[in-house]
């Protein structure tokens, strides 16, 4: 696989289409807004779990909500 793969994800736009906040999400998913926001804007890798907790909240599959660029 290749090194330069780089995480991306549709957090926010799924996130809005759902009417929650950062805020929200945060507390749904046991993190901090500033986590969420981390998330949303590519300075934070979730963890795997945390991912598939995030997943779960919004009821998304795995790819629905993160792909690699």
């Amino acid at each position: 696989m290749e090194d330069n793969l780089i995480l991306r994800n549709h957090l926010k736009e799924v996130r809005s289409e759902q009417n929650l906040s950062q805020a929200q999400l945060a507390k749904l998913v046991g993190v901090s807004r500033n986590t969420i926001s981390s998330i949303e804007t590519g300075q934070f890798n979730p963890t795997a779990k945390l991912a598939l907790i995030i997943c779960i909240a919004l009821d998304k599959k795995f790819e629905d909500l993160f792909y690699f660029d």
